[in-house]
């Protein structure tokens, strides 16, 4: 890790904020401003401003859309490697043969691997929503094995239909010979591309922080102006929030790979920080990729899937509708619709798939299928505000690009 001296870090911080066409001018008018117009950017969101940000979404979009096209271009010779790879592969795809078996079972995994790692990668960009994919997609996913493996005593459940939909396998098992390890190696792969993906999407602030050293100039990025702040009043910070957010600097900064490491492999909010930190340090890519993704993908993910699958044993849950029901007046009532719940998952795991599948819905079901369309559409809005944000941002930047040349 490259070793840069405090006391320079916060001079260059101090000299790039206060200066301005050469001169020095009041940072506290600069710092005004910049919160004036990070307000402005809050507003436009569709409930208050809808044909504004509608416009500046599109504007945003045919930008972000031009520049990719350039950047394909510059690397056109990749990119006619790639095309040439693909065709290749859709010509066997097509072509009839004894590869076919294979085919089909790469281009499974494939696509399985695929959605989970783009899961990840949502939930850990999330394009500044937050969308937390692991609360809608895996940890049900996972929750639902675990409560399948231990009515069927099994884990081999046929595939197809797995895992579009889970089905007790045939053979006959003995009561009680699920183990813990057998769930967690079914549900492996799915959660290591989960984790792998959230590491792959702490990129950005990596990469964002190391340009602006590399570079010297300042990006307007709010995390990284916050981390150059908190750089320059590591001394004075008495908060909490302070201090923890210094602690993970320092962690990082000082312990290198396994330092990132452990701020990897626990659920932390501050992992962004993390990133910011090593960009701004120049730690070499695998040095921060490596432990993140060894840290996200291996580490925490089995932590937190350990914890799905005890959460949702058998006798965790019986003891669950059993504390529910105990509640004084409402507890029965409650209790009632999880036990039609879970009895309607056991006979559905029970059916065969040329068998009539029980009809009728419960409302713990139809709850959480609205949450979830809640949370995409919510997700959705974001983007579209999130966007024309970034087009507003543009346009002040020009603004006082403009001033200074005057």
């Amino acid at each position: 890790m490259a070793e840069n001296g405090t006391d320079c870090d916060q001079r260059r911080i101090r000299m790039s904020k206060e200066q301005h066409n050469g001169n020095f001018t009041d940072s506290s008018m600069l710092s005004e401003r910049k919160r004036r117009e990070r307000e402005e950017r809050l507003n436009i969101v569709l409930w208050k401003k809808p044909l504004v940000t509608l416009q500046y979404f599109c504007l945003e979009t045919l930008i972000n859309l031009k520049e990719w096209t350039i950047k394909l271009w510059r690397r056109r010779g990749l990119l006619v490697c790639v095309l040439l790879a693909l065709a290749v592969l859709t010509a066997l795809y097509y072509i009839e043969g004894a590869h076919q078996q294979y085919v089909q079972y790469v281009e499974k995994k494939f696509f399985w691997c695929a959605y989970w790692v783009g899961l990840g990668i949502l939930s850990s960009v999330g394009l500044g929503t937050g969308l937390h994919t692991f609360l809608l997609y895996l940890g049900p996913h996972i929750a639902s094995v675990t409560l399948a493996a231990y009515e069927c005593n099994s884990v081999n459940f046929p595939e197809p239909p797995y895992p579009d939909q889970i089905i007790c396998p045939d053979e006959e098992t003995t009561e009680g010979s699920i183990s813990l390890w057998a769930i967690i190696s079914k549900v492996r792969l799915e959660a290591c591309m989960w984790g792998a993906g959230t590491a792959i999407g702490e990129l950005p602030p990596y990469f964002m922080a190391r340009a602006a050293r590399l570079s010297g100039a300042e990006p307007d990025d709010e995390e990284y102006q916050e981390f150059e702040e908190m750089l320059e009043h590591a001394e004075t910070a008495q908060d909490f929030a302070s201090r923890a957010k210094l602690a993970v600097q320092n962690l990082v900064q000082k312990v290198g790979f396994f330092g990132i490491l452990a701020c990897a492999s626990i659920p932390n909010p501050l992992f962004d920080l993390a990133g910011i930190t090593c960009g701004h340090f120049l730690v070499p890519f695998w040095t921060f990729f490596g432990a993140t993704l060894i840290g996200k993908a291996v580490i925490k993910m089995h932590i937190q899937k350990l914890f799905v699958i005890i959460t949702f044993s058998r006798h965790i849950v019986e003891q669950m509708v059993a504390l529910i029901g105990a509640i004084p007046s409402i507890g029965p009532s409650l209790q009632k619709p999880f036990q039609e719940y879970l009895e309607a998952q056991r006979i559905k795991l029970h059916h065969k798939s040329d068998s009539a599948v029980p009809q009728g819905e419960n409302w713990l079901s139809w709850i959480f299928e609205k949450l979830v369309i809640v949370m995409v559409c919510y997700f959705i809005l974001s983007i579209i505000n999130s966007m024309a944000q970034s087009y507003a941002k543009r346009l002040q930047q020009k603004m006082y690009s403009e001033e200074k040349t005057k």
